[in-house]
């Protein structure tokens, strides 16, 4: 559990628990549904698990304000993991997904879509390993098929250094 986060037994069992059967897991769905907005874009939770965020959501004001910080600093890491994507290191896709966590503990579309990405991940964590070095040498061959398209469009990069360039300069119809 987070750190700061209480322990409360009284929480809402999570719906999609495969333990739950029957009666119990329709109750659970019930309960998870009523304590959503009908409009399906801010998250409402029935209790939230740590005090400081519950202190802001007894308070209207606070919590629209909350909000406002939430959603600029979601956008903010997004467009940082865009901007620093072409970079080298870390940044671009970290960054945009901790733009889509910061998102989800508010929005339900956003979480709606992490929950997506981390059903993504469990998949491909079930997959063999030759399914694996598959996908990643098909995902690297659309990469460079990508690149090298960009390459006959615009050409190369002037601000690319001398040694890359004269090796890029090789490629047919570069």
């Amino acid at each position: 559990m987070p750190p700061g986060a209480d322990d409360d037994p009284h929480q809402a069992s999570d719906p999609t628990d495969k333990s739950l059967t029957g009666q119990a897991l329709a109750d659970s769905l019930s309960n998870a549904q009523e304590h959503h907005h009908h409009h399906h874009l801010l998250l409402e939770p029935p209790e939230d698990r740590w005090r400081w965020r519950r202190r802001i959501r007894e308070n209207r004001h606070q919590l629209v304000v909350y909000r406002l910080f939430v959603g600029i600093g979601g956008l903010l890491l997004i467009c940082l993991g865009f901007l620093s994507g072409p970079l080298p290191g870390p940044g671009g896709i970290p960054l945009v997904l901790l733009g889509l966590a910061v998102w989800a503990s508010e929005f339900e579309w956003a979480n709606r879509l992490m929950e997506r990405f981390k059903h993504g991940v469990r998949r491909y964590k079930s997959w063999t390993r030759r399914g694996k070095v598959v996908f990643w040498l098909l995902f690297f061959a659309c990469c460079g098929l990508i690149g090298y398209g960009y390459l006959l469009i615009l050409g190369i990069p002037p601000w690319l250094p001398k040694g890359p360039a004269s090796i890029l300069q090789r490629l047919p119809g570069v």
